[in-house]
């Protein structure tokens, strides 16, 4: 019995290839295969949002080739990345080559090492619609944005000028945010801090108010006041609050805090720490200076990079 995996990666398959065997054939998408046609909106508006995909550009082999594997195999499972873009490319997978949505033919390797893709062809599922879902969502705001929005900022701006359906929010809120500074009042505020010694321990304290509650100081004058009578007061301690306090574990890296801690404590430039962490991902010997150092600080076995 022949059986087929599609990837997204050459350099992945390859690897695959040599823990699966002689029974599997493993092959390439190269990333996606089908988006919205290039030279119009390709989204019904007035039809619930419905998009209109097409083979892109340049992926008339890769797809060809494809079926023909497919054809020639009794099993087809579609590995593409454990993310949403990845899911969102078996989804096209499966309409392009007919197979059954309600099957577990979707697979997902969190590493590829030997037992990772054990456990990845060990558990097969159904491909994920709300994932699917969300990254044509995604898409097609990008297009409806893109498409609506800066051809308007064209015309009436700088030529050329374009939107997405990131930026676009990212301006706006920068704009609200220089609007809040511009119509910012400044207050004077006032703090009093003290280091209260006993032998060997210093704690530090800072002014609160009085019996009756917090105080605000707005001047200096309430400051000399305020010094002037704690001046030569004795410091009593007449209450101990005591608790447990619960500290997190630090979250799993996503691909900007990987690239930002990377920055931070190995000064590596982000194309640097992105190459070495899809090379970790792919099951790439890392050969070179700096890598052992990564992987300490690495606390994902999954990141996506963009196969541009």
């Amino acid at each position: 019995m022949s059986k087929l995996l599609i990837v997204e990666s050459p350099a992945k398959a390859k690897t695959i290839k040599k823990y699966l065997g002689k029974d599997f054939e493993v092959v390439a998408s190269m990333g996606h295969v089908r988006d919205l046609h290039k030279s119009k909106l390709s989204v019904d508006i007035e039809k619930n949002f419905e998009p209109e995909y097409a083979i892109l550009k340049g992926k008339e082999k890769v797809v060809s080739d494809i079926k023909k594997e497919a054809k020639k195999s009794d099993e087809i499972f579609l590995a593409t990345d454990p993310d949403r873009e990845g899911e969102a490319i078996s989804w096209h997978l499966a309409y392009i080559l007919g197979l059954d949505l309600n099957s577990k033919n979707r697979v997902t390797f969190n590493e590829i090492t030997k037992s990772g893709v054990k456990s990845g062809m060990d558990n097969p599922r159904k491909i994920d619609l709300n994932l699917v879902n969300a990254q044509q969502a995604r898409r097609i705001l990008d297009r409806i944005v893109g498409y609506k929005l800066s051809p308007f900022l064209s015309k009436k701006i700088k030529m050329g000028l374009s939107a997405g359906r990131v930026q676009s929010v990212a301006v706006r809120i920068i704009v609200d945010r220089e609007e809040e500074i511009r119509n910012f009042v400044p207050v004077e505020y006032w703090t009093i801090d003290a280091i209260l010694s006993q032998q060997d321990e210093s704690i530090a304290s800072a002014f609160y108010g009085t019996k009756k509650g917090k105080l605000k100081i707005e001047n200096k004058d309430q400051v000399d006041k305020i010094l002037s009578e704690i001046k030569n007061e004795k410091f009593i301690v007449d209450k101990v609050k005591k608790g447990t306090r619960k500290r997190q574990p630090s979250p799993p890296f996503t691909t900007s805090t990987l690239q930002q801690e990377a920055s931070k404590r190995l000064n590596f430039p982000a194309k640097k720490t992105m190459k070495i962490a899809q090379e970790l991902y792919e099951g790439i010997n890392v050969k070179g200076k700096g890598s052992t150092g990564l992987i300490t600080y690495m606390r994902t076995d999954s990141l996506r990079v963009s196969e541009d």
